[in-house]
């Protein structure tokens, strides 16, 4: 049933704004945009310090550039793509074809199982280079393990996402089954029958007026002078 198919039951319907703040998705969503801002924004105004020794700044978690390059990039695009999926969960009620909020549902899937993922490296990463620096004198120590906190915190957060997006998912193809199944036989008999084809037809049997049994006429008879 595409009305009710992949998280759409009011597909075509009017955008309801309390309904749509109030779902767990959205809440979740929100959540994961705000902690990707505070570590791409973070990392980015005090994530790269000045040494007294060196005349360009390195990145404060164990002088590994890549480490803070890493995180950037995946707040960043976790950010954008947070912006993207808003737009298209407010949109998606109003989407009639089922096939289009299926594309929508298996991105939204895809893109949080990968990203419930890359956090986690994130993770990993930044907690083990902070792990590894020595050297902390003039380092925003608040600022790093606020990095690596929230860093964990995306991971819960995009997992969350992802079972949201599973969910609307299996529910479409549930829709799809029912919809598309066959009909079910009148008994349990081999092979089995199913209901008569309605006859759409006049009721009663009407003759063919060109049947074969249609009186011949007579035998010509010529007309009398």
């Amino acid at each position: 049933m595409e009305s009710g198919a992949y998280g759409a039951s009011l597909a075509g319907g009017a955008f309801d704004l309390v309904n749509f703040v109030q779902q767990p998705q959205t809440i979740t969503r929100f959540l994961s945009w705000i902690f990707a801002i505070v570590v791409f924004a973070t990392i980015t105004g005090e994530g790269y310090i000045n040494s007294a020794k060196e005349q360009e700044a390195s990145c404060m978690f164990n002088k590994n550039d890549s480490a803070c390059s890493y995180g950037v990039t995946i707040g960043v695009l976790a950010f954008i793509a947070c912006m993207v999926f808003f737009a298209l969960d407010a949109y998606q009620p109003q989407i009639s074809n089922a096939k289009e909020r299926k594309y929508i549902v298996t991105g939204d899937l895809a893109f949080s199982g990968a990203w419930t993922f890359l956090w986690f490296v994130c993770f990993c990463l930044l907690a083990h280079q902070w792990a590894l620096t020595d050297d902390r004198s003039g380092v925003a120590a608040d600022a790093a393990q606020a990095v690596v906190a929230f860093s964990f915190f995306s991971i819960a957060s995009w997992a969350s996402l992802t079972f949201f997006a599973y969910r609307r998912f299996s529910q479409g193809v549930d829709a799809f089954e029912q919809e598309y199944r066959d009909p079910a036989p009148l008994d349990n008999a081999y092979p089995p029958t199913y209901p008569p084809y309605p006859n759409s037809g006049p009721e009663g049997y009407q003759q063919s007026p060109f049947s074969s049994t249609q009186e011949q006429p007579g035998e010509y008879q010529p007309p009398a002078y």
